[in-house]
């Protein structure tokens, strides 16, 4: 897989203010790049660097291996702040005026299709001041699709919405990718309202990427477990049976804890490490919040 965006050491300040820290960030084609941060993270402002409404004070981006922003200009689709939808149009006449602004003649079938993707076909003759919130994003979305892009960039296209309106979102995104080949950079101040959709992670705080992570491994961090608490002196005689019935497991120390896979029998494995004679100080299951891990994560908790 080829990278369509490479940033190293991307630098902005405004005034004392580091707003983008010495970034690096790869997100390759096919990716949904979650990019997660609190407001004032600096998740806006490396996205309109990106698409060249914000100078960088120093740093390299390539896109699409181009280190000319320009020349890709036409491959990318965004919605950044608030989108640009005239409210006393339609839905088809916005995609028609926007159309314009980027030089492309739709036909009344492109048109048709670009509405029936994001799901507005059924209020054609809707004006969008009436729309809910969730139909002007579906709406801004259609927009940034027209011309038929590579890169989605989003900058927190679910705030405000309710969770029907995040559903549809999050849907219409994994729509565009599979179906599309569409790839994604998608911002949000919530780690939850990303869950199951981006491929990929990055979290920002106070302008620093802390870290990067892949889907499989944030559900390896968050998925439901069972606990069991243990005497030290029985740490190892535990361990050793977990070990000799290839029970999977991990050991935290510093809390005498092994977390046993969600998969295991656990149930069982009680029964038979009692029947050791080893004896829990507590048992149960466990599910980490993905709130919480996030806020650990900038707290530094989590390396």
């Amino acid at each position: 897989m080829d990278d369509i965006l490479k940033i190293r050491g991307l630098i902005k300040i405004f005034g004392q203010t580091i707003a983008v820290d010495n970034v690096d960030m790869n997100i390759k084609r096919g990716d949904i790049y979650g990019f997660i941060g609190r407001n004032g993270a600096g998740k806006t402002t490396l996205i309109r660097i990106l698409l060249g409404l914000c100078e960088k004070r120093s740093g390299e981006i390539e896109l699409f291996g181009s280190s000319n922003l320009f020349e890709g200009r036409d491959k990318i689709g965004c919605i950044v702040e608030n989108p640009a939808i005239f409210p006393k149009m339609t839905a088809k006449d916005n995609i028609i005026a926007q159309s314009k602004v980027v030089g492309i003649k739709l036909s009344e079938g492109e048109i048709n299709n670009l509405l029936e993707t994001v799901g507005l076909d059924f209020s054609m003759k809707k004006k969008a001041k009436d729309f809910s919130l969730g139909m002007k994003q579906r709406l801004s979305i259609a927009l940034a699709l027209v011309g038929n892009p590579e890169f989605l960039v989003l900058d927190e296209p679910t705030n405000g919405l309710d969770p029907e309106g995040i559903r549809d979102i999050r849907n219409l995104i994994l729509k565009l990718n599979r179906e599309k080949d569409i790839t994604v950079l998608i911002s949000s101040h919530i780690l939850g309202e990303l869950h199951k959709l981006a491929t990929r992670y990055g979290v920002i705080d106070k302008g620093r990427l802390i870290k990067e992570f892949t889907a499989k491994e944030l559900d390896e961090k968050t998925e439901d477990g069972f606990e069991i608490k243990v005497k030290e002196a029985d740490v190892q005689n535990t361990e050793e049976f977990f070990k000799e019935n290839n029970v999977d497991f991990t050991f935290d120390g510093e809390k005498l804890k092994f977390i046993i896979s969600k998969e295991e029998n656990s149930d069982e494995i009680l029964k038979q490490i009692t029947s050791k004679g080893v004896i829990p100080t507590a048992y149960g299951f466990k599910n980490v919040d993905l709130e919480d891990y996030f806020m650990e994560l900038i707290g530094g908790k989590h390396e």
